[in-house]
């Protein structure tokens, strides 16, 4: 059954999914849970060993596994990995479990913040060489013309490019908080109508 308290922060790397999250979280009196963090919990390495030992499939696997054993959950606030919704699996199980919200950040915000990550397999080149900010740019834009499409069926969406954090926590508290009791309302009404239907 799908929960709209279920929140699924969805997002470029970058766009602030897992400093927002937890204040999202709070604000919202929620439980906060980072799958990539979760993910790298269990198997006792970063992201970045496990793309390079095992191979992005086989994190994606993971990344479906860990969906799976939160679908139902009520009053959650997951930050997604960047790629999640890009896995048919995963994206079906987000779609039809929760709420999906979209931190939206331009490629050039995003390149920013990330240029001194060094954890992100986007980081890299082919052969594991750091890529330079330009070369990160040109790489995001590559992978938004692919993920935006999904990232844009978020039933709420949010710009992350200029206003400060609490700022944005607020606005999204807001509207989650709006969104779920007219969601849930819309439940309790669809559900009524079938009771008397089959009376």
């Amino acid at each position: 059954m799908k929960h709209p308290s279920l929140i699924f922060l969805t997002g470029f790397s970058g766009s602030g999914k897992s400093t927002i999250g937890p204040l999202l979280a709070n604000s919202l009196g929620y439980d906060f849970l980072d799958l990539d963090k979760e993910i790298e919990r269990q198997a006792d390495k970063p992201i970045t060993r496990i793309f390079a030992e095992e191979g992005e499939d086989h994190f994606r696997e993971r990344e479906r596994a860990m969906l799976e054993s939160i679908v139902g959950r009520k009053e959650l606030v997951v930050s997604l990995g960047g790629g999640a919704l890009q896995n048919n699996d995963c994206f079906s199980l987000i779609i039809s479990s929760g709420t999906m919200v979209y931190l939206h950040s331009s490629p050039l915000i995003l390149a920013k913040r990330m240029s001194h990550k060094t954890d992100r397999p986007l980081m890299k080149g082919e052969n594991g060489e750091r890529l330079s900010s330009e070369e990160i740019e040109k790489k995001i834009l590559a992978l938004l013309e692919h993920r935006e499409p999904r990232y844009k069926t978020a039933q709420i969406m949010v710009e992350t490019d200029t206003k400060r954090i609490g700022t944005t926590v607020e606005e999204l508290t807001r509207k989650i908080e709006r969104y779920v009791r007219r969601a849930e309302k819309n439940q309790n009404s669809h559900s009524q109508t079938k009771k008397q239907s089959r009376k």
